[in-house]
């Protein structure tokens, strides 16, 4: 299909009945095993920030309100562009079945929450994996024709193991051991409600139903609801406070966290380097989120200061 135009995000219901049709399970997915992606791109041109929804995210993720919009909010708008494409597009899997499992998000430069902004969103890097296939949402947003942030979502879709080669080139899987707490970085334990996925999902638009009640949750294979991937990393951002103008943020998302939950926030800064003459970008912290239950990791992710924007490259 053609890529498509929108001059403002598209609202949930405007494609209720297909995105309720594609989330419910149908066994073995026949679509499952196919070979490419849609081609198709989709815009929004001259996007102007809902301010009431921007405020209710900074609520529920502990950003402060500070005129500048936070580092992951366009990864939550783009998810309307998202799921419209996954539902209008001849996509090869059901939405239900993804498992978020890495995300990045590059801001070039604080965006003050007045801006408009175009924002456009592609499928990307379908390949195999050892556990079905994997895939890429790429979000570009520009303001005057600079592109100004960037965001990949990677998914796997659970599958029957590839018969070729994966071609999955990943190493075994780390144990990501909790390190000791450092006394200049941040620390903190805190609890995460029963209700948050259900109260995230509100302010998302994410309505996927293995967050919202245990029920939902249990249909698909967890005892319990699990917190959105997408909160949990902006709520480890928020704890850190203040990051580097221009960054990128990447994340792993480990075990799921089920509701409610305690976990426990540790956030270790990096020292910079003497000479940075050379260099386009500097890793400047690592943070993980575990379950302060038995400390195994639910994200792990590092912060890296961009020294020299190559966007346009």
């Amino acid at each position: 299909m053609s890529d498509k135009h929108y001059d403002a995000l598209p609202k949930a219901h405007t494609t209720y009945a297909n995105i309720v049709k594609s989330l419910l399970p149908i066994g073995d997915n026949p679509k499952v095993g196919k070979d490419e992606l849609p081609s198709a791109t989709y815009y929004v041109d001259n996007l102007h920030i809902d301010q009431g929804n921007l405020d209710d995210y900074r609520k529920i993720c502990g950003f402060m309100d500070d005129g500048k919009v936070p580092v992951t909010y366009f990864a939550v708008l783009s998810q309307a562009l998202q799921m419209n494409m996954m539902v209008k597009e001849p996509f090869p899997f059901t939405m239900l079945g993804l498992v978020h499992v890495d995300n990045s998000v590059t801001q070039y430069r604080s965006v003050g929450e007045r801006e408009t902004i175009d924002m456009a969103v592609k499928f990307a890097n379908l390949r195999d994996h050892a556990q079905g296939q994997q895939f890429d949402f790429v979000t570009t947003v520009s303001s005057h024709g600079e592109v100004i942030w960037e965001g990949t979502s990677t998914y796997l879709a659970r599958g029957k193991k590839p018969e070729r080669p994966t071609g999955d080139k990943s190493k075994p899987r780390t144990v990501h051991a909790k390190p000791a707490v450092n006394e200049k970085g941040t620390h903190q334990v805190f609890e995460v409600p029963e209700d948050i996925g259900r109260r995230y999902a509100f302010v998302s638009g994410d309505f996927n139903l293995i967050h919202l009640h245990p029920l939902s949750a249990r249909a698909f294979g967890f005892p319990k609801a699990i917190a959105h991937g997408m909160w949990s990393k902006a709520k480890c951002l928020a704890l850190i406070g203040e990051l580097p103008e221009a960054c990128r943020v990447d994340v792993s998302f480990k075990l799921p966290i089920f509701l409610p939950s305690e976990v426990e926030m540790i956030a270790e800064p990096i020292a910079p380097a003497d000479d940075t003459h050379n260099v386009a970008e500097q890793v400047c912290a690592n943070f993980g989120l575990y379950s302060a239950k038995n400390d195994r990791p639910h994200l792990i992710g590092h912060i890296t200061r961009i020294l020299k924007n190559d966007a346009s490259k």
